[in-house]
């Protein structure tokens, strides 16, 4: 099916139906569809070693306090009996290839996060998103034997936030009419951009739902937030702009991650930048392995929401690389990181270096 002619129709769609797809503890559930003799057992993947760090667990392990990003040894402290499994790149990126083909049935616009997520623009279709996500949903389950949940909104936050309101394994929408009396009742930690400690600092201040934020004028917001005020103001809101941006391979290829919790510590930051790191380099192997490299970089997103980018001449990137250019990067702030990204350059994107400077 031919899709290209109508993403520019798409975009400039004065109200978007946006698709937020959301696999249920991908890495943990890909394990278990290969090793149903484990169903039922909490599982972690990622490792178990004092320094290592838990990727992703099923819910059984949730439910002893097991998390994403929890050093293994505590994860270990709080379920005894918790099997840790080794990381398998490849077979998580080849599922994650079958779900996408099916993303790709239904829109031109898919926009993946990361292996196990991404936002659908089907603003062109006649027939109702529900449907359509609903549809993906049971294609996935039937097609890869993994299940989804969906958010369904008009712009990408809203469906990011609404695809964590009925899961595991369910969909739930926010209309158009519905957005002000939702956002008026949606805590703040809800909100993109605000985690644990940001929600404790809110609360001193009498601010618990978006209802409370809204009753801050956009001045009040940038006195009291700075730059990041003038966004919050709008997402406080329900109001997001961001178009889906299809992922294509052209200057440069990365990836990034933005956590639940904020990393505390540079040790964090290392296990979480492994991860990252072999995930694109496995990616740089597949989907260009003839292009030469010109640069490596890591993206550090810290917790004052500033950022910073530190890159090197590199024509052969390696954990090494990205280790040491994040704590270059870490060093500029040693806060608290919110996000983490590992990227390269091509050779044939040659460009003048850009100042590296916090954003």
């Amino acid at each position: 099916m031919l899709f290209s002619p109508l993403i520019g129709m798409i975009q400039n769609s004065p109200m978007r139906k946006i698709i937020h797809i959301d696999m249920d503890c991908f890495y943990a559930a890909v394990e278990l569809r290969e090793r149903p003799e484990l169903l039922g057992k909490p599982v972690a993947v990622g490792g178990g070693g004092h320094r290592s760090v838990v990727t992703t667990c099923n819910y059984e392990a949730r439910k002893f306090g097991v998390r994403s990003a929890m050093p293994g040894f505590m994860a270990r402290e709080r379920c005894p009996q918790l099997v840790f499994l080794p990381l398998r790149f490849e077979l998580y990126r080849e599922a994650s290839r079958q779900i996408r083909k099916i993303f790709h049935d239904y829109t031109p616009l898919v926009e993946p996060l990361s292996l196990d997520e991404a936002y659908l623009d089907v603003s062109h279709s006649e027939r109702y998103a529900w449907d359509i996500g609903k549809e993906i949903r049971a294609r996935i389950f039937a097609e890869c034997a993994l299940t989804a949940s969906a958010g369904i909104a008009s712009n990408k936050m809203l469906a990011k936030i609404a695809s964590d309101w009925r899961k595991p394994n369910g969909q739930f929408a926010i209309l158009p009419d519905q957005v002000q009396e939702f956002m008026a009742e949606l805590p703040v930690r809800k909100i993109w951009g605000i985690g644990p400690k940001s929600a404790e600092r809110f609360a001193e201040q009498g601010i618990h739902s978006c209802g409370d934020l809204q009753k801050l004028s956009p001045h009040e917001m940038v006195l009291q937030f700075g730059k990041w005020g003038t966004a919050l103001y709008q997402l406080c809101r329900g109001e997001d702009d961001r178009e889906v941006q299809p992922h294509r391979i052209s200057k440069s290829l990365s990836n990034e991650n933005t956590f639940s919790d904020n990393l505390l510590t540079l040790e964090e930051c290392e296990a979480a930048i492994a991860i990252l790191s072999e995930e694109l380099l496995l990616e740089l192997r597949q989907k260009a392995p003839e292009r030469k490299v010109r640069k490596a970089f890591v993206k550090v997103k810290f917790a004052d929401f500033n950022r910073t980018t530190r890159e090197c001449l590199c024509s052969e990137p390696s954990l090494a690389v990205y280790q040491s250019l994040l704590a270059e990067a870490y060093q500029r702030k040693n806060l608290p990181v919110r996000l983490l990204g590992t990227g390269v350059r091509f050779e044939e994107a040659a460009e003048v270096l850009q100042p590296e400077l916090f954003e």
